[in-house]
């Protein structure tokens, strides 16, 4: 049992059986196969238009990729400052876009909104050829603290953007958990809210190494052919990313796994908010769930082998005493109640 991250989950069987048929024969490599073609081509029925997809095998290349597209080398991004591109990628961003400024922006429980991000953007005036010129705003949907962006303030957001003449990046690492909880389309919660790119993710959700960028406007992935190759993310095998996501998308495999996620998530956050001195940090919207304990409760379950990990980041409210807990597509309900149980009796247990 671990509520580490959804990344310690395995694949899905549906997704090691599609691999495994795709293993029969040879076929042209470089994404040249029929299989690629025409998994990229249901992503325009996913999204309800044409698009340009490139599936690479890692989010953090995803994002690098995508952002060198929208940002020069001596452009500003806008983000979270807890976001994913801004704490966990080792300054992929600024090495792939070749040395874009990342600028971290507060918000709180994860969520931009359109105040803060205007007011940072007055925070840098144009002025060439010394100051860097704005470039992308970067949404996380989910976000890294677990919550969500309606499709409103996600289209409030982007309309900021654009009219500063800046695009729109949206890290969708936990994008399928976004769907399946708000109800919305994902049409809705991207072009037509103004994304401009969309970094589709499926590792976290039960594939293997499986990631797309997604453009909505086709001529933006003019010349990512070149980027992707260059950054070792063109898969010689690419048939075995396209069968992962052929059967991701198939009958809503990607939003059922994802719905179990989340529904493993908030049974786990309701059990945990009915202990006495434990709380909940943020609103458990997704698979993730945010929790401080009491005392050295925390410290007793991870010494008693209770994989989960403390959270610390610079919009932390709880002063390092936070820790996430993240369910999976996997995790069962005795799990999640065997789990409660034990921090149950780790906060009544003398210190």
């Amino acid at each position: 049992m671990t509520f580490a991250s959804d990344n310690w989950a395995g694949a899905a069987p549906e997704i090691l059986d599609a691999i495994a048929k795709a293993n029969d024969g040879a076929v042209p490599a470089y994404g040249g196969d029929e299989l690629t073609k025409r998994v990229e081509a249901r992503f325009a029925q996913v999204f309800e238009r044409e698009c340009a997809v490139y599936f690479v095998a890692t989010g953090g290349a995803a994002n690098g990729l995508a952002l060198s597209v929208l940002s020069p080398p001596y452009g500003m991004i806008f983000c979270h400052e807890e976001s994913h591109v801004q704490m966990d990628e080792c300054a992929g961003p600024e090495f792939l876009t070749g040395g874009a400024k990342l600028i971290p922006v507060p918000g709180e429980g994860g969520k931009l909104t359109v105040d803060g991000f205007t007011k940072a953007l007055k925070g840098f005036p144009y002025r060439p050829p010394h100051g860097s010129p704005p470039s992308v705003l970067s949404l996380t949907q989910a976000t890294e603290c677990g919550t969500l962006y309606s499709a409103g303030e996600l289209k409030a957001l982007c309309d900021a953007a654009h009219n500063a003449d800046l695009t729109v990046h949206m890290d969708g690492a936990r994008f399928a958990n976004a769907v399946a909880s708000s109800g919305a389309s994902p049409a809705d919660m991207t072009w037509r809210a103004g994304v401009d790119i969309l970094c589709f993710g499926g590792t976290k959700n039960g594939c293997l190494a499986a990631e797309a960028v997604v453009f909505f406007d086709p001529s933006m992935a003019k010349d990512f052919d070149f980027r992707r190759k260059r950054a070792g993310h063109l898969w010689s095998k690419m048939r075995f990313i396209s069968a992962q996501f052929d059967a991701y998308l198939a009958n809503d495999l990607w939003l059922r796994l994802a719905a179990r996620a989340n529904a493993m998530g908030k049974r786990l956050s309701d059990g945990l908010a009915a202990i006495d001195g434990v709380e909940i940090s943020y609103p458990t919207e997704i698979n993730e769930v945010f929790a401080c304990f009491p005392g050295d409760a925390a410290e007793k379950l991870r010494a008693a082998g209770e994989p989960f990990y403390p959270w610390i980041t610079p919009g932390d409210p709880a002063e390092g005493r936070m820790n996430r807990l993240i369910a999976s597509f996997r995790t069962t309900e005795e799990e999640v109640d065997g789990f409660i149980d034990r921090v149950s009796a780790a906060v009544k247990s003398p210190a």
